[in-house]
């Protein structure tokens, strides 16, 4: 029976299996189908994402990124930090290491558990503009920090129907074909928000999303005048540290700064992504 061994990491709630595949280990045949069995809850190991850690010329790896729908995505913030500390703890890496993604090169530095990780500048933010819904008109903000998103400003979010919303927005039309992430957000104290997230390709609310979370805090900075670094509190308690430069209204040099937690390491076994 094919045995892969993988490590289980965790990025402020958001989970991830992560494979050594710079030997090809990894049968291509049907990588997605392989992917959604192994991100099972229950019947799997069980996870959001999926990461395949592979060589590459000109920096330290590249990763492929896919949701645990089987589907590729450009960027994953917390993802990003999760595989920053597994190379370094891995010796793929040292401290200070630069790996290529979809969305670009993406600059880490890992310091004990956390991960510090430069992200690509955002692009095509708008911001309190109207979509038509079922149920009426709804102001959003949009912008893509490597994948996109949709930020929704909101009192509170305790009461946040982010499923039922998220969904009907991460599917609407002026978002076809990609889709979009969804965002609900709201002003704590000082520098702080809150947020939750649907997440696309997960297609449910999520612990935590890092490329969401850098997406609220710009549009909280826009609409609410805050400075750098914004701390975003998650769903699953934990705060990711959003760091940004701000000129004339556009936004670079953005870091997420976050926990990247070593779960366990283990093996996938042929059950494991076996059809039922």
């Amino acid at each position: 029976m094919k045995k892969i061994d993988f490590y289980k990491m965790s990025g402020s709630g958001n989970d991830f299996i992560i494979v050594d595949n710079r030997n090809k280990i990894v049968d291509e045949t049907d990588l997605p189908n392989f992917i959604v069995k192994a991100c099972r809850r229950k019947m799997s190991v069980g996870a959001d994402g999926f990461i395949l850690v592979e060589n590459t010329d000109g920096a330290d790896f590249k990763w492929r990124f896919y949701n645990s729908d089987g589907s590729a995505a450009e960027m994953c913030g917390n993802g990003a930090r999760c595989v920053a500390r597994y190379a370094y703890v891995t010796g793929i890496a040292g401290p200070d290491m630069s790996f290529e993604t979809q969305a670009g090169r993406v600059h880490a530095q890992v310091v004990g558990e956390r991960v510090k990780v430069k992200i690509t500048d955002p692009l095509d933010l708008k911001i309190d503009y109207p979509i038509e819904l079922k149920n009426g008109s709804l102001s959003i903000s949009s912008v893509n920090t490597g994948v996109p998103h949709v930020v929704i400003v909101k009192d509170s979010i305790d009461n946040a129907e982010v499923v039922k919303i998220g969904r009907e927005i991460r599917f609407h039309h002026g978002f076809a074909p990609a889709g979009t992430n969804v965002n609900f957000v709201s002003y704590v104290k000082d520098n702080i928000i809150a947020i939750r997230t649907y997440e696309r390709g997960v297609e449910d609310e999520t612990l935590a999303c890092g490329t969401g979370a850098i997406a609220g805090a710009i549009v909280m900075a826009c609409t609410e005048k805050l400075k750098s670094p914004v701390n975003v509190l998650t769903r699953s308690g934990g705060y990711l540290n959003v760091f940004y430069q701000q000129n004339d209204g556009n936004y670079h040099d953005i870091y997420l700064e976050g926990d990247a937690r070593m779960i366990y390491k283990a093996q996938l076994w042929e059950d494991a992504w076996k059809d039922d």
